[in-house]
């Protein structure tokens, strides 16, 4: 052979050769998520291995998603993916969440935990949208609702279990939604509130003990897995995390799970749940009305908390700063930082981080009771 048959034997055969226009908008979906990661630094710990994983399952023949027998076989994000299918992953993220969360905002303000449920209002509408298309079936809709939680574990762990084909669309559409965050919600919270609402000072929380910061956890995890067994898992991740932190005993434990583990599973479960994202699976109208309906119920979300803390700044006589509503959507603390940079923008001396994490937190609960629900009803 000549060095011409050589060359064109190569192109033949290389990925060039087998690209198509779907990994082509695939790959522009991954430069933006790139450019908002990077340039915008909208949350780039999680959406920029989402973006890279999304880029790279798309290369043709590259095969990183390949699935065969035996699992070695397979390709290597595929297997890595193994714990993600197996809600490994989102079991290990809660226990690192709770490692790093403080609950003494909810139990200093129990209000807050009406506001974390005001919030998962983007669940139903969601829910109610998507069975009534007629294009999912009952456990499916409610799998896509969960989006509305803005809480990833959640939403992968309830497609497990209620939609497995769907795992991929929702798991993407509910992580893309979270990392994106900043940009979504402040355009709601102002057009929800005045500028009297948004400048309103909250006073500063009552200081909560250390007995209470550990039976916090212990009772949650037992009220709630008697209530909805199903949510042990997360549930009882995001607590032990959690009983690490407050115990005061186990410092070691903690850091790892604060830092370390949480650092590994993020890259593994955001580089696969961007793998999942192929384009031949992923431009579809199934898929598209997914994304779509995740945006609908995220925003949802974000007005059901933002109307109740409305409702609350009145009844209060004027006590509670309605911004506060919009971080019980879950994400934590993407969510309460927004809350803080929107209060800020109005009044510089406003600090809002604090209360808002009260609904943060809450919301976290508040989306885990209700996929256990939604578990309970259509598992």
């Amino acid at each position: 052979m000549n060095f011409f048959e050589i060359l064109s034997e190569l192109l033949a055969q290389s990925g060039f050769a087998a690209l198509t226009w779907r990994n082509c908008v695939m790959f522009l979906i991954s430069f933006i998520l790139l450019y908002l990661a990077i340039k915008k630094q909208f949350e780039p710990l999680l959406l920029l291995p989402i973006a890279f994983g999304m880029f790279l399952a798309n290369l043709p023949l590259a095969d990183l998603m390949k699935e065969t027998e035996p699992w070695y076989s397979q390709g290597v994000l595929r297997i890595i993916y193994g714990g993600v299918k197996s809600s490994l992953f989102p079991c290990l993220i809660f226990m690192a969440v709770g490692a790093m969360t403080d609950f003494g905002p909810l139990i200093a303000n129990p209000i807050s935990l009406l506001l974390g449920a005001a919030a998962q209002l983007g669940i139903y509408i969601a829910f109610m949208l998507a069975n009534a298309t007629g294009l999912f079936t009952p456990g499916e809709a409610a799998a896509i609702g969960i989006i509305g939680g803005a809480d990833g574990p959640t939403a992968i762990y309830t497609a497990n279990n209620l939609a497995p084909d769907l795992v991929a669309p929702i798991a993407v559409a509910a992580y893309s939604y979270m990392a994106l965050i900043p940009m979504i919600q402040p355009p709601i919270m102002k057009l929800l509130t005045t500028k009297k609402e948004r400048s309103t000072v909250m006073k500063q929380l009552r200081k909560v003990s250390k007995v209470e910061k550990i039976v916090f956890p212990v009772f949650v995890v037992l009220f709630c897995s008697l209530l909805l067994p199903s949510v042990a898992p997360l549930l009882g991740m995001l607590m032990l995390g959690n009983l690490f932190r407050e115990a005061g005993v186990v410092e070691r434990l903690s850091d790892t799970a604060q830092n370390a583990l949480c650092n590994i599973v993020t890259i593994m479960l955001g580089t696969t749940v961007g793998a999942t994202a192929d384009g031949e699976i992923f431009l579809r109208v199934q898929t598209i009305a997914i994304i779509l309906m995740g945006l609908l119920a995220f925003c949802f979300a974000t007005v059901g908390g933002v109307l109740l803390g409305k409702v609350l700044y009145y009844v209060t006589g004027g006590k509670i700063n309605p911004l506060i509503g919009s971080a019980g959507v879950s994400a934590v603390p993407m969510a309460a930082r927004v809350s803080q940079t929107v209060g800020a923008k109005e009044n510089p001396t406003n600090f809002l981080l604090m209360h808002a994490m009260g609904p943060n937190v809450a919301g976290v609960i508040g989306s885990a009771v209700a996929a256990g629900f939604c578990l309970l009803i259509f598992g």
